[in-house]
């Protein structure tokens, strides 16, 4: 059964962990609701992992429209949380008419924007208008070039309150749940207890109220680089190569197809059918 934002508040105040992953396709989205994950986000990570940019930045609403339909399909009964792209809301505007298309087109059941204070306006207008919305602080990969790159983000007093008062500022606006990415274990602990909606880390210690992961970087399926928060489940990526490696090999070998992998013919027609062509 679909968890609902109120399941999601339930869990934190049970101390139940919440688990999401990514997922950009209809397979990986019928996997992780088989596997019985609470979440799945539809994140712009998808440019880097699946498209093959070198950030987040050049991916547009059609990329996440497109990619939050089939994992709809595949994962009717899961909560989907499809992200905002970098630009796509710069106003309250531009927030209200594209949250609209990612649910009323992709299906997803919420949206995810980042950064803290400055997204208080957007957070509040989506509130108000019965749109579920997750914020996203600290390591915030579409504006990581101002940030100074893939960097952990809080690690002095300053910065640690002014994410602080960020995760308060989201809840306030009207947020029910807050990613917190690469920050210290005890800066994500002291946000968690400080806030009522929970918090889902990447690379954010084990007091948040849940985790998410990349399922590239779950799975072995991307090796342009490991973060130091990701855990890899299994090795597909090499996996995959070699079944490739094999099947390369076997029809360069006349091995595939066998006959079991093909349609036969009755024999009588067959042969008429040769002697027609020779003839």
């Amino acid at each position: 059964m679909k968890k609902t934002v109120v399941d999601f508040r339930d869990m934190k105040q049970n101390e139940i962990k919440i688990s999401m992953v990514t997922a950009y396709d209809y397979p990986m989205a019928q996997s992780a609701e088989r596997a019985g994950v609470d979440c799945i986000l539809v994140g712009d990570s998808l440019g880097m992992v699946v498209l093959g940019y070198e950030s987040t930045a050049p991916v547009t609403m059609e990329d996440m429209l497109h990619h939050t339909k089939p994992v709809r399909r595949g994962a009717g009964e899961t909560f989907v949380v499809a992200d905002l792209p970098y630009l796509s809301y710069t106003s309250v505007k531009k927030t209200l008419e594209n949250s609209a298309i990612l649910i009323q087109q992709g299906g997803a059941d919420a949206v995810k924007l980042e950064g803290g204070r400055t997204q208080v306006r957007q957070v509040r207008a989506l509130s108000r208008a019965g749109v579920p919305v997750v914020g996203h602080i600290g390591l915030t990969p579409q504006s990581a070039a101002q940030l100074g790159g893939f960097k952990v983000q809080g690690k002095d007093l300053a910065r640690s309150l002014e994410l602080l008062e960020d995760a308060k500022a989201l809840q306030e606006a009207g947020a029910f749940m807050i990613v917190l990415e690469a920050i210290p274990e005890v800066l994500g602990e002291i946000i968690s207890r400080s806030l009522d909606i929970p918090t889902i880390g990447i690379g954010a210690g084990r007091g948040c109220d849940g985790q998410v992961l990349v399922l590239q970087d779950l799975l072995g399926l991307f090796d342009r680089f490991k973060p130091k928060f990701s855990k890899n489940y299994a090795d597909l990526g090499q996996k995959v190569v070699e079944a490739l490696a094999c099947y390369n090999q076997e029809v360069k070998s006349h091995m595939f197809p066998e006959e079991k992998h093909c349609f036969l013919m009755d024999p009588v027609i067959a042969q008429e059918l040769r002697e027609l062509i020779e003839s």
